[in-house]
């Protein structure tokens, strides 16, 4: 399970709001991935201004404090590689919406070798 955050501007962006959702995440599991993405204007809902980057980069410090192990950002080119929870070492790198270098060996960091949760693969390849 994966869990993504439409941050929007006057909305959901207070601090208290996304130190909730964070705490609600780590009591269900720290390992969950939480994805936090940025609002763009479009359609029926133009009268808000788009998600700062610096918003989201508050919402992914919270996210960490709170216990998070795995906090990413989204509908931005940074903030998207895993790195190892322990080490901070990067173990997936990724450009922009789409995955770019899988550097996990059986699963664990290259580095320290700490088991990172997931289902590592890469399709097609």
């Amino acid at each position: 399970m994966e869990v993504t955050t439409l941050v929007v501007p006057g909305e959901n962006d207070s601090d208290a709001e996304l130190e909730k959702i964070a705490e609600f995440l780590v009591s269900v599991d720290n390992n969950i991935p939480w994805h936090i993405s940025r609002f763009h204007p479009d359609y029926e809902f133009g009268d808000h201004k788009g998600t700062p980057l610096d918003t989201l980069k508050k919402a992914r410090d919270i996210g960490y404090r709170a216990g998070l192990r795995h906090v990413y950002l989204g509908n931005v080119a940074e903030g998207t590689n895993t790195n190892c929870y322990q080490c901070h070492s990067p173990v997936v790198e990724r450009r922009y919406m789409g995955l770019n270098n899988l550097l996990l060996k059986n699963g664990r960091c290259p580095q320290c070798h700490t088991e990172i949760r997931g289902v590592w693969s890469i399709s097609g390849r």
